[in-house]
């Protein structure tokens, strides 16, 4: 059996050097270029059983490369790997034909992960998805943390199914922005995409906004109401909060799942429902089907792809990016051309967000409007936020000896009561706090072993397969980093 040949094309040398030294450990043979013509040639030439390629080259993008190789190769399987870590760049390289995308900084032995696989499923020759005309630069899907780069490469996955999709997030952590992203990039963009509140319409009438109702079907209903599956036909219904949905609507919303049709309320004639489902919830729906207040089976047929929305706090990395980005869009729709200065940025970066991405915003529009300096300073944003005590720095009153950890985590659970107390959850605060302090020990220890869960497991105390498991819960990106 012939040994596999990698064909790489990156105009960092370094990058060179690693994959071929990991790589040839593996037992490949490698060849490397630092330009796309000479990989272009290789390809034309019939060599190579697998191309890795870079996005941005001095003589060609290699996203543009993709679609070529594609033409007259079909069946090579190419990975993309980019430092131009958007969402743009992941949905691009699928919808031309990239096996897959891997943003750099990138985990080595992920990538090994993906060349095996790659060519144990060598891509058949599918037709490629049209590309969407001016992609997503102007979408608010926004940030090159780890957290976000997975969320985009699930949706570059995605542009080709109709699979349905469960995402989870804290209220303002931009789970519709999610939702709309799958429908724009998706094979459905052409259709509606049609967006149900579950928490702001009265229990009685779900079912008659969902699913429509006839003339007649009860007192007042004067004339024929066309329900949002309907108004989504061939497009994308999106069920937002759909923990808040009361038990009658779950019980149809399964049967229309199960069976592919439903009917109106007081209609008889069966109606083919054509529409992708999305939805989403800010409750932990685990803990509800325990209480008895979600059904569980319900639960797996909306859970087949599951993406959880990281909070704002998760990936401090985005928050300069976004908050520059919300100052631009205000001067775009008219108000005042705002800047921060580095030790204003330094301590958006400090506050722990909980009305997440959408507070980010507000709070920018809200010191475009108000603030009549250029430059936005930190004696600025400090006399905004002064009445709230959500900075990651000690209090004005402590003394100067360390804070201890159980200190902290009494200070924090505090916030979080308050939280709950404003929001009117129960039963949630336990697992709550359990997820909240083993994420950030989990990530912090991987960060310490620079990826190596075997290690961090030792470290953990705890078994590898229940690290991969909890890192798989937690929605945790784990990079050995390479360049």
């Amino acid at each position: 059996m012939s040994v596999p040949t990698i064909l790489i094309a990156d105009d960092d040398r370094s990058i060179r050097t690693v994959l071929t030294q990991a790589l040839g450990r593996s037992g490949y043979q490698v060849r490397t270029t630092a330009s796309a013509a000479t990989l272009w040639r290789w390809v034309e030439d019939g060599e190579g059983d697998l191309v890795i390629t870079d996005v941005l080259m001095p003589d060609e993008n290699g996203l543009d490369l993709v679609p070529r190789i594609k033409r007259i190769r079909p069946d090579l399987p190419i990975i993309v790997m980019s430092a131009q870590s958007t969402l743009t760049t992941a949905v691009q390289a699928t919808q031309r034909g990239a096996f897959e995308y891997l943003p750099k900084p990138f985990d080595l032995t992920e990538l090994l992960s993906v060349v095996d696989r790659a060519l144990k499923q060598p891509m058949v020759n599918a037709a490629q998805a049209e590309i969407p005309r001016n992609p997503d630069e102007n979408l608010p899907l926004i940030g090159r943390s780890g957290a976000m780069q997975e969320i985009y490469r699930i949706i570059a996955r995605l542009t080709t199914t109709d699979l349905t999709v469960m995402i989870t997030g804290e209220s303002g952590s931009g789970k519709e922005l999610v939702a709309r992203a799958l429908h724009d990039y998706g094979r459905r963009r052409a259709g509606p995409f049609v967006a149900i509140n579950m928490a702001a319409i009265p229990r009685e009438l779900i079912e008659s906004e969902l699913f429509g109702h006839e003339r007649g079907a009860f007192t007042g209903a004067t004339n024929r109401h066309v329900g949002r599956f309907e108004q989504a036909a061939g497009g994308t219904l999106f069920l937002d909060e759909i923990g808040d949905m009361p038990a009658e609507a779950q019980t149809r919303l399964l049967r229309v799942l199960q069976e592919g049709e439903f009917t109106t309320v007081g209609g008889r004639q069966p109606i083919r429902a054509n529409a992708r489902i999305i939805a989403a919830t800010h409750r932990d729906l685990r803990i509800l089907i325990r209480q008895g207040q979600f059904r569980e089976d319900l639960f797996y047929r909306l859970n087949v792809v599951p993406i959880r929305l990281p909070p704002l706090r998760e990936r401090p990395d985005d928050i300069p990016v976004l908050a520059q980005h919300f100052l631009q869009k205000a001067h775009s729709e008219g108000l005042p051309g705002k800047t921060l200065d580095p030790a204003a940025i330094g301590k958006l970066s400090a506050y722990r967000w909980p009305g997440n991405v959408r507070e980010l915003e507000n709070l920018m529009r809200r010191m475009a409007a108000l603030v009549p300096q250029s430059v936005i300073t930190e004696e600025i944003l400090t006399n905004e936020l002064n009445d709230r005590s959500v900075f990651d720095e000690p209090e004005a009153n402590q003394t100067d000896e360390p804070e201890t950890l159980n200190k902290s985590i009494e200070r924090h659970i505090m916030r979080m009561l308050t939280n709950l107390r404003e929001s009117g959850e129960d039963g949630v605060l336990y697992e709550r706090v359990l997820a909240e302090f083993e994420r950030p020990l989990i990530r912090m220890t991987l960060a310490e072993t620079r990826g190596n869960q075997i290690r961090a497991a030792s470290l953990l105390g705890l078994n590898r397969n229940t690290l991969r498991k909890k890192i798989r819960e937690h929605g945790i990106g784990v990079q050995r980093r390479v360049g």
